[in-house]
């Protein structure tokens, strides 16, 4: 059941210019490691490999004929792990390329990610969702069809801006995806207290050589409060199928030609849910 309530218009705390860069880097490979993590018993997949199912069930054939486009990469987050399962899964068809891209680049990060995978590239010059550059637009002349991901990162934006994004999409990409870890429902708010708790037990497994992760874990618990609450927030920013999809007619874009499916994957057993939002031009 959807909560009945208003989408909260402020930011999480880890989009604050305040907040300091050293825990908001851990932070995120915190959340990075939401997306990359399962959970046994309560966790079939991981959520990055739910979402690498839902994009090769759901494109079926055509899954080859694009170049998949992160346009909020913020640390890398999900893609690079998308594009090895993706991969891994189109061995015999042939590999597609990945493109990491942000508004606030993460050079460092993505230079690492990338060396692991020929099939993962960057630009390195901020990238704004809502303007694309020339360079990541459809290239019919070349054959080049371009699909754009948005992991965790479509709630950021206000309706706007979301919907000068979409215009943007819609006018110059082949396809998108927007996938959210969280609803706006009081199970998802379960989840992310969970996820919470969670960090407690398995900060010391996979961050045991960062002394700044288990201080900021253990003695002022600063990182699983921001999770926790940054995920509140999140959750109460999610938009549903439906607000997304009102939100492409009103962007000022034709539609024409566009097909758009949705649906949900349990993530975590019983109350996590993954929600999605795939659209192709034909």
């Amino acid at each position: 059941m959807v909560l009945i309530c208003p989408r909260i218009h402020f930011y999480e705390i880890n989009d604050q210019a305040w907040f300091p860069q050293y825990l908001r880097e851990k932070v995120q490979s915190c959340l990075t490691l939401c997306w990359t993590f399962r959970v046994p018993i309560l966790q079939k997949a991981s959520p990055a490999q739910l979402v690498t199912s839902t994009l090769y069930r759901v494109l079926g054939d055509s899954v080859t004929s694009y170049t998949y486009v992160d346009f909020c990469a913020g640390a890398g987050g999900p893609t690079p792990f998308i594009e090895k399962d993706l991969n891994a899964q189109l061995s015999a068809r042939g590999a597609v390329k990945f493109v990491l891209t942000d508004l606030h680049p993460h050079i460092p990060d993505w230079t690492e990610a990338s060396k692991r995978s020929e099939n993962l590239s960057f630009v390195s010059e901020p990238v704004d969702a809502a303007n694309a550059p020339t360079s990541l637009n459809r290239n019919p002349a070349e054959g080049k069809k371009i699909f754009r991901l948005y992991n965790l990162a479509f709630h950021h934006f206000e309706d706007k801006l979301g919907m000068d994004i979409l215009r943007n999409t819609i006018e110059t990409a082949d396809g998108f995806g927007i996938f959210e870890l969280q609803e706006r429902t009081a199970s998802s708010l379960l989840t992310i207290f969970a996820m919470g708790i969670l960090m407690f037990l398995i900060t010391p497994f996979y961050f045991w050589r960062s002394p700044g992760h288990l201080f900021f874990t253990y003695i002022i618990p600063i990182i699983p409060f921001v999770l926790v609450f940054d995920g509140y927030i999140s959750s109460l920013r999610t938009r549903t199928s439906e607000e997304v999809q009102a939100l492409m007619k009103e962007c000022g874009a034709s539609c024409d030609g566009w097909t758009v499916k949705n649906g949900q994957e349990q993530h975590t057993w019983p109350t996590g849910y993954m929600t999605w939002v795939i659209g192709v031009k034909e």
